[in-house]
């Protein structure tokens, strides 16, 4: 089955992290051993080969630059110029990626079918060869694997020295926008900060409607959040939030925002970071081991999520694998992104059919993106 993931920063990994993502799991954790500098080293979960083996055929990628004014701690750079040639850096390995033949950038509805066509067929193939042979299958995989779909997302707009660079990104095929990351932001205030959106931030929202750019509302602090979707008419999604009412953290949705959402017919990314899942994580600390975290633990925020709809129409996967964390910090059941596959008879055992499963893996966030797209 297809799937989808709503957030994977794959540029981030290959341009500031050095991962080679067109190389084997094994051999980026052994180039990476005795290495220091990030607690996740040796112990990523990410490459192109292990998300076609988890069947991750489509993904939102992301291009992540913070600009940081002088009296902001964050890491970050010091000027929006510096950050946006950063994104464009990112994007121009995204660029040699599509060359390579690994990924292709999906811009428009036409695409997205076209894509979706390869992967089925891919599916279909290899559903045919394993009733005959497996090895035939795995030879057949490996000589006609199609390339990995991405759509293309900002996450935190503070790259955007104006908003012609919202318009030549959108040319470039940028399609999602997250207008906060941490900490305070130009356009809008991210998590931990506090505040609305402002005059740039309603500009900013503005200019997205008329491009057609989907608002992703992750990271938004809560004031933020009220008002950018009452200014925003345009598609919306959050690609990687889970429920405070599980897990109490500004980073998470209330169920108020998540009511609101469904309102919206948006859909949410269940994220896997260990301390959205689980109450109390100390970071660096913490182990999945011991606090007994397993993928179930996403199921549950999941199952939270279609409590409040009354259906599975509003709920995705958005791993944020690698997203500055490893197999430190995932549920203890993950060894790679492959592993996200499990959710399919993780969900079946909650009670979930057939149905709202394939909705859940892929079909929700297809959903808003041929809405957006029309």
């Amino acid at each position: 089955m297809l799937l989808f993931d709503a957030h994977l920063d794959l540029a981030m990994n290959a341009m500031e992290w050095n991962r080679d993502l067109t190389r084997s799991i094994q051999e980026l954790r052994q180039r990476e051993a005795g290495q220091k500098d990030k607690p996740d080293r040796g112990h990523n979960t990410v490459s192109f080969s292990e998300m076609r083996k988890g069947g991750v055929g489509l993904c939102v990628a992301t291009q992540l630059a913070r600009y940081v004014k002088p009296t902001n701690p964050l890491k970050g750079w010091h000027s929006p110029a510096q950050a946006w040639a950063q994104t464009q850096g990112q994007l121009a390995w995204y660029r040699s990626m599509e060359e390579a033949g690994e990924m292709v950038q999906i811009k428009s509805a036409n695409e997205l079918e076209a894509h979706l066509r390869r992967w089925q067929e891919r599916f279909d193939e290899n559903s045919k060869s394993l009733s005959a042979n497996e090895t035939t299958a795995r030879t057949m995989s490996q000589e006609r694997e199609p390339p990995i779909g991405y759509i293309s997302s900002l996450e935190g707009a503070d790259s955007l020295v104006t908003l012609q660079n919202l318009e030549r990104a959108y040319d470039q095929g940028l399609r999602a926008v997250g207008p906060a990351h941490y900490g305070p932001g130009t356009y809008a205030q991210g998590t931990d900060a506090n505040g609305g959106i402002g005059e740039r931030g309603r500009d900013l929202l503005k200019e997205m409607s008329r491009l057609g750019i989907i608002l992703d509302v992750t990271h938004l602090c809560d004031e933020s959040f009220w008002e950018a979707v009452e200014a925003f008419d345009g598609p919306v999604w959050a690609s990687h939030s889970n429920c405070r009412a599980l897990v109490a953290n500004n980073r998470q949705l209330s169920d108020e925002q998540i009511k609101c959402l469904i309102e919206r017919d948006a859909v949410i990314g269940s994220a896997l970071d260990a301390w959205m899942l689980v109450p109390g994580w100390v970071r660096h600390k913490s182990t999945p081991q011991d606090a007994g975290l397993k993928l179930e633990r996403l199921v549950e925020h999941m199952d939270h999520i279609c409590q409040l709809a009354g259906n599975a129409s509003h709920v995705g996967i958005g791993s944020d694998l690698d997203g500055g964390f490893g197999r430190e910090q995932s549920p203890a059941d993950v060894d790679t992104i492959a592993d996200l596959a499990r959710l399919k008879n993780l969900l079946a055992a909650r009670g979930f059919g057939e149905l709202e499963i394939r909705d859940i893996m892929h079909g929700n966030f297809l959903r808003v993106l041929r809405q957006a797209w029309k």
